[in-house]
């Protein structure tokens, strides 16, 4: 599913104009983004837990070249699904 099959979805399933799903959806998707960046975790019980996790610098390959390259440290978004996701999905 790609956002604008979910806009599609979120209008039909919220009896909502795809206009307003659109601006939900962005708005969310928003919202989300600006928590991460502060390193505030965004819980959807249920659902899920969207939060980042730091990952450490180390060193790799250029696979063209074959030099080593240092990789800078980094602030990666992670998600983990709540049990009612794991639930849904494996039923």
């Amino acid at each position: 599913m790609n956002k604008s099959e979910l806009i599609e979805a979120v209008a039909a399933s919220a009896d909502l104009p795809k206009a307003a799903a659109a601006r939900v959806i962005d708005a969310m998707i928003d919202t989300i983004t600006e928590s991460l960046q502060k390193s505030e975790p965004v819980v959807l019980v249920g659902f899920g837990t969207f939060g980042t996790k730091e990952r450490a610098a180390r060193t790799g390959r250029n696979p063209q070249t074959g030099a080593t390259i240092e990789i800078k440290a980094a602030k990666v978004p992670n998600f983990k699904p709540g049990k009612a996701l794991k639930d849904a999905v494996n039923s």
